[in-house]
């Protein structure tokens, strides 16, 4: 890879020697990208504020030794994101990370899925809206962006339209209560997925704990971890 410059989404982050840090970036036109940030944990560093996880930047790398970039450059494209001192907004933040984590994008291009990731992290950033089901949605337009969205308006097996009752996400979606598998799911949680996924998101967010959202929660964790293969750890209730 040649010496690049893209907005990219900082994925997560981890130490290396003792002042470097390794980035991992979700770019518009490269995919996920690792780099090394040189001298970034020392105090007098002024790029470092802007390489914390979410931060939406503007950067610029230079091509290394091995599979590493070098940063040479970072400004912030938008400053907002980074989510200090509010835990409900950082919480959603750090699950979209994590999906991006998990997704295998290696200098792979998406630019629709970056775009979809900055609406995302500004949804969070949004003081109008509860961050809580933004994470859930955007699992539902991974899914649908793979072509593995699990079928939630008719039962995977009949095919009714009516009594939808259960989900179960490895069965590919609901089923009728004549041929119930998964765990029961309540007409207002379709109802709410539906808001969700067809164009209501706004309206959704704005609603403080909507009705059926602990059903679409599970839902999406379910779909996405199955589709993934993985446990998504920030998609789960905090234990009591």
């Amino acid at each position: 890879m040649n010496d690049i410059r893209d907005h990219a989404v900082v994925v997560r982050t981890f130490k290396s020697g003792e002042s470097d840090r390794v980035v991992v970036l979700f770019t518009k036109s490269h995919g996920k990208v690792r780099a090394i940030a040189k001298g970034v944990r020392k105090p007098t560093s002024k790029i470092g504020s802007a390489l914390e996880s979410t931060a939406l930047i503007d950067v610029l790398m230079a091509s290394g030794r091995g599979e590493l970039q070098i940063v040479r450059q970072v400004s912030y494209l938008d400053a907002t994101l980074t989510f200090r001192g509010d835990l409900d907004r950082l919480h959603a933040a750090s699950a979209l990370m994590e999906v991006l984590d998990a997704l295998p994008l290696e200098n792979e291009p998406a630019p629709e899925l970056f775009e979809t990731v900055v609406r995302a992290l500004r949804a969070v950033a949004n003081s109008e809206f509860y961050p809580d089901l933004v994470p859930f949605a955007f699992a539902w337009r991974v899914l649908e962006a793979d072509g593995v969205t699990p079928i939630v308006d008719h039962c995977v097996n009949c095919g009714a339209t009516e009594h939808l009752t259960s989900f179960d996400g490895a069965h590919g979606g609901v089923t009728c209560r004549d041929c119930q598998v998964g765990f029961p799911v309540s007409p207002e949680a379709l109802t709410l997925l539906q808001r969700m996924r067809l164009g209501d998101l706004g309206g959704v967010l704005r609603e403080e704990r909507p009705a059926g959202s602990d059903e679409v929660k599970r839902m999406s964790r379910e779909a996405l971890e199955g589709h993934l293969g993985r446990r998504l750890r920030t998609f789960r209730p905090p234990a009591l």
